[in-house]
């Protein structure tokens, strides 16, 4: 009888704890300077369409004229699709401008997405991912 109730015990306990939600699967504050923000101007490179996050990589250059490779991180796909958007919605060679909060490692070259916009057309996308 200890047996089964130590048992019994155990499985509404995981239930339990199954039920809640899960922890972030990792802290945009640890990674990104979310009290900065930082604007580039360039070319579209790559649109990497994945979960948890999908990403963007551009070429901008920096205040010394020198092009430097920025990989930024978006939204899931889940999000993005909620909002109109789909993988092809950017596409390599669109000139874009993206404004985000920068990966606290400036020589990173990365940023957490906050605004994209492409000019050419009038594209404008703004929100905040989690």
């Amino acid at each position: 009888m200890k047996h089964t109730f130590a048992i019994l015990l155990g499985i509404a306990a995981f239930l339990t704890l199954g039920s809640s939600p899960a922890p972030a699967h990792h802290a945009f504050y640890s990674v990104y300077d979310r009290d900065k923000t930082v604007k580039i101007e360039g070319t579209l490179k790559e649109f990497i369409w994945r979960n948890p996050h999908s990403f963007v990589r551009v070429d901008a250059a920096d205040e010394k004229g020198e092009v430097q490779s920025w990989m930024i991180e978006w939204a899931a796909p889940a999000q993005l699709t909620e909002k109109g958007l789909s993988s092809t919605t950017l596409r390599p060679g669109d000139k874009i401008i993206v404004t985000g909060h920068p990966n606290r490692v400036a020589e990173n070259h990365r940023m957490q997405l906050m605004k994209v916009e492409r000019p050419s057309d009038g594209f404008k996308w703004e929100g905040n991912i989690q």
